[in-house]
Order: C-alpha cells, then structure tokens, then sequence
C-alpha cells in the first residue's frame, strides 16, 4: 500500500525588511481580519448580485459586479502581503468567517435591504482598515499601510454609491 506523506505547512518564514518579527506578526493578525471579513463582503456582494430583483435590478447588478471584482483583487493583494511579511494567508471558507467582522448572508433578503447590509458592511471594512493603517504606520510598515490607505476610500465610494440607490 502507497503511503502519502504529510508535511506540516510552515505558518512564518524568515523574513529581514525592517520590520521585527512581533510587529510583522501582530500586522499579520490584523491583515487576517482585514482579508477574512474582505472576503465575506465579497461573498455577500456576489449574493446580491445574482439575486437581487425590483426596479434598481440593472444598476444593482452592474454595481455589484464592479465591487466584487474589485474586492477579489484586492483579496489577493492583501492575502499576499501577509505572505510578504513572513506569515500564512489564511485559507478555507471557515477560516475567513472565523476571522471576519463581516456577518455572513444567511437568507435572502428584499433589495433595499441587502443594499443597506452591503453599505453598513463597507463603512465596517473603512473602518477596520483604519484600524490596519494605524498598526502598519506605528511600526514604520510604510508598503501595507499604503496598500490599505487605497481601500479605506474605495469602500467608503462603494458605501456611498450603494446608499444612493436606496429609495
């Protein structure tokens, strides 16, 4: 019988930038909230998407294929910093729930209000990022707090473009 062998995944890798390691793991934490409740927003975002009905259908849908998109990307980014910086990106659906701060859809809701979730959701992400270039700039990490400075304004844009539509 073939036997297949297991490796342990390392969670950290040396890294030497100029950032110590507790501040690259502490930023590491934050970058994995940032990025597990960025992917339940993407989620969320694709859900309203494929379902949403009524007379702001059109727009809704078009709307929401640009923020997902956008998200996506910047998942990636994201998820490859934490990478640059010497630690595991979080992986599974389970472990980006666990580490969100966005709350996952569970039923499906009219319009108006899954659009109120996604722009209470977006205000939520502003704010959390904050949070990330507040951590990155006290530890001079001058590459992720720029990376996450972009995103505070382009979820406040898709929060504002969102609420918009609410009638």
């Amino acid at each position: 019988m073939a036997h297949s062998s297991m490796k342990t995944v390392a969670k950290e890798f040396p890294v030497d930038a100029g950032v110590d390691r507790k501040d690259r793991q502490k930023l590491a934490k934050m970058l994995t909230r940032i990025v597990g409740s960025s992917h339940v927003l993407y989620a969320k975002t694709r859900g309203v998407h494929w379902n949403v009905v009524g007379p702001t259908f059109y727009s809704l849908h078009k709307m929401t294929e640009e923020h997902y998109e956008d998200l996506h990307v910047a998942n990636d980014d994201m998820a490859e910093r934490i990478r640059a910086i010497g630690f595991a990106a979080p992986t599974g659906i389970s472990e980006m729930i666990e580490h969100s701060e966005i709350t996952d859809q569970e039923k499906l809701l009219p319009a108006n209000e899954m659009v109120k979730e996604l722009v209470e959701d977006h205000e939520k992400m502003a704010r959390l990022i904050r949070d990330g270039v507040a951590a990155a700039e006290e530890v001079e990490d001058v590459k992720t707090a720029d990376l996450l400075t972009e995103r505070i304004g382009v979820h406040e844009e898709s929060a504002w473009m969102l609420r918009a539509t609410i009638s």
